[in-house]
């Protein structure tokens, strides 16, 4: 009888030695909630059964997973927090003077007669022009 020998390559399926699965990337170089999963599904799928995951290996990923995952949904709050600010900042310049840099490069003043949101930066109205609140170098109460 024959000692029965375990087969200890790879699937047929396994990334080949030097392949690096392909997972979109954040700008930065930064790795998503999505792909840090990829990646870990990857490393589960693809493990030498002879050898699993450590318990404590595969629950410090998974503890990793879930701080990726909640700094994501935080940025995302921080990001809708800063628009609201940024909005109502806008609409508080309403009826004000405001000091701002115009396209040819010299101060101009005015009052804001409207506020538009339509971007990341809001828009406010001064008399017939349209100025970034980044724009604006200085808010005065009108003269009376």
């Amino acid at each position: 009888m024959s000692d029965y020998v375990p087969k200890t390559s790879a699937p047929s399926d396994a990334p080949k030695t030097g392949d690096t699965p392909q997972t979109p990337a954040k700008p930065g170089g930064e790795l998503g909630k999505d792909a840090f999963l990829k990646l870990l599904v990857a490393q589960l799928k693809y493990q030498d059964p002879m050898k699993p995951m450590d318990n404590s290996e595969f629950l410090a990923q998974t503890a990793q997973f879930t701080t990726v995952e909640k700094l994501t949904d935080l940025a995302t709050v921080q990001q809708h927090l800063l628009t609201a600010q940024l909005q109502l900042g806008a609409s508080n310049l309403i009826g004000k003077t405001v000091a701002y840099t115009g396209d040819d490069g010299k101060e101009q003043t005015g009052v804001v007669t409207a506020a538009a949101f339509s971007g990341t930066t809001p828009t406010l109205r001064v008399g017939d022009t349209d100025v970034a609140l980044s724009a604006v170098k200085e808010v005065r109460n009108p003269a009376s």
